[in-house]
């Protein structure tokens, strides 16, 4: 029994000394661990498409928007001093997204007492639409976009009287977010 036993013994060792040796079905598990690396891969291939198409749109709304407070604020670079103001009518009634800007002071809703009115020559035509406290334009990428104008009047060190104008596009399609601010300062002189 003594070689019996041990004549198994060595066969039993020698196939598994083979069968270790031998690469049977490592190609398979090979190819099994590069289509892992390669799926992980091109998954992080696609988030990175994702968040850079996000991030390009809101670069492209927060460009428009900007070019929408540019030729706002244009407008009352063409107006007389005196004639820079907005339409009492439609500031007194403003909505309360107009009122709790920042432009407007920190509590929420603000007073619209500081707002410079002006009536014609400013407010008229061909500027109607520009002399409003707030308006809603289609921007050249053919998104709604709302335009707050505020007008307030400020005293500089000097003591001469300044009027700052300061606008507020918010982007219509989320939730009025705030996109652009831009403000201005128009002196008496010129």
């Amino acid at each position: 029994m003594g070689g019996l036993e041990a004549g198994t013994a060595a066969a039993d060792t020698e196939s598994m000394v083979s069968r270790l040796r031998g690469e049977k079905g490592f190609g398979m598990i090979e190819l099994l661990v590069a289509m892992t690396i390669l799926n992980v891969a091109l998954l992080a291939i696609v988030a990175v498409f994702g968040s850079s198409s996000v991030a390009l749109r809101r670069a492209s709304r927060i460009s428009t928007a900007s070019a929408v407070a540019d030729q706002q604020m244009e407008v009352f670079r063409g107006l007389a001093w005196s004639t820079i103001g907005l339409d009492s009518a439609s500031v007194s009634a403003a909505d309360s997204t107009y009122k709790c800007d920042p432009a407007l002071g920190g509590s929420c809703p603000n007073s619209t007492a500081p707002i410079v009115t002006a009536g014609a020559p400013g407010c008229v035509a061909p500027l109607p639409g520009n002399c409003l406290p707030t308006r809603t334009v289609t921007g050249p990428d053919q998104n709604r976009y709302r335009i707050d104008t505020y007008i307030t009047s400020v005293t500089t060190v000097g003591g001469r009287a300044t009027k700052q104008v300061t606008i507020v596009v918010r982007d219509l399609g989320n939730g009025s977010q705030t996109l652009v601010r831009e403000a201005s300062t128009f002196d008496q002189l010129g």
